[in-house]
């Protein structure tokens, strides 16, 4: 059995599928009771836990082959909230775990990035069999303007429009999870999950506008106001991530991922193909 936290999230779900997909048990950790359909319908054992709670947490995890920790996005309490999971895992036995972190965590630019450098660090302590999972943003995250980019011919980009990304398919991203969840001889690695091409805004838009058959241009959308205090640490850190982006890009290489994957990851193009023009996957 693997144990998926977050599981009701993108991220979580994209793994649990492709755990699904190589015919897998998977328990999916979410956090509230509410039906999860799209997860049942993976025949994921699905059970509503509090993060926060280890010691709510780690009968969970008794007798897990794996655990894939995802702590939620933009959170405050990632670094000690997932050290303490990592505690619980391995009081539970838990006989490997990958934790999913973010490409470059040594940023310290973006306090969310330098949450799980932290976390990184305490694995080496932590007595577990581990590896690293760091992606660049995910191709995904656009999907929500295709519709928008088909109304209107216009790509926001809080990023400007001079520095490149190397976006990198969530299902890519997925795959390369359960790789390390299931194949041995990568204990103890960093691994990185980076999109084969970097990609500016009006790059993006124009691959969009192929896609959708109209002119699409690339919108810079400049911040308004200060940059919001730690206290709103949500927005603070998005800020600070879109900032970062605008002066510095975020890019990195992808042939790590592609000898994860045993072929080359998926371009924006292929990306967008699979899409309609509302954004969902068809």
């Amino acid at each position: 059995m693997i144990v998926v936290t977050a599981a009701g999230g993108a991220t979580g779900g994209a793994v649990v599928r492709a755990l699904w997909g190589r015919g897998l048990r998977v328990r999916a950790l979410v956090g509230s009771g509410r039906p999860r359909p799209e997860l049942t319908a993976l025949s994921a054992d699905v059970v509503a836990v509090d993060l926060t709670d280890p010691a709510a947490v780690e009968p969970l995890l008794t007798g897990a082959d794996a655990l894939y920790l995802i702590w939620p996005n933009f959170d405050p309490g990632e670094t000690a909230g997932a050290t303490a999971l990592l505690a619980a895992a391995r009081r539970a036995g838990v006989g490997r775990v990958v934790y999913h972190s973010v490409l470059r965590p040594q940023a310290r630019s973006m306090p969310h990035h330098a949450a799980k450098d932290r976390v990184e660090e305490a694995l080496d302590a932590g007595g577990l069999r581990w590896r690293v999972l760091q992606p660049c943003a995910y191709a995904d995250n656009l999907d929500g303007q295709l519709a928008e980019a088909a109304d209107t011919g216009v790509l926001r980009s809080p990023w400007g429009l001079e520095q490149a990304q190397s976006l990198v398919d969530l299902r890519d991203v997925a795959d390369a999870a359960a790789t390390l969840l299931t194949e041995d001889g990568l204990d103890g690695g960093t691994f990185e999950a980076v999109g084969p091409e970097p990609l500016t805004a009006p790059r993006i838009a124009e691959l969009a506008g192929a896609r959708l058959g109209r002119e699409v241009r690339a919108v810079d959308v400049v911040p308004d106001g200060p940059v919001p205090p730690p206290q709103e640490y949500a927005a603070h850190c998005a800020r600070l991530m879109f900032d970062h982006y605008r002066a510095h890009g975020f890019t990195g290489s992808p042939r790590v991922l592609e000898a994860l994957l045993g072929r080359p990851p998926r371009t924006f193009a292929q990306h967008l193909s699979a899409l309609d023009v509302s954004g969902e996957l068809r």
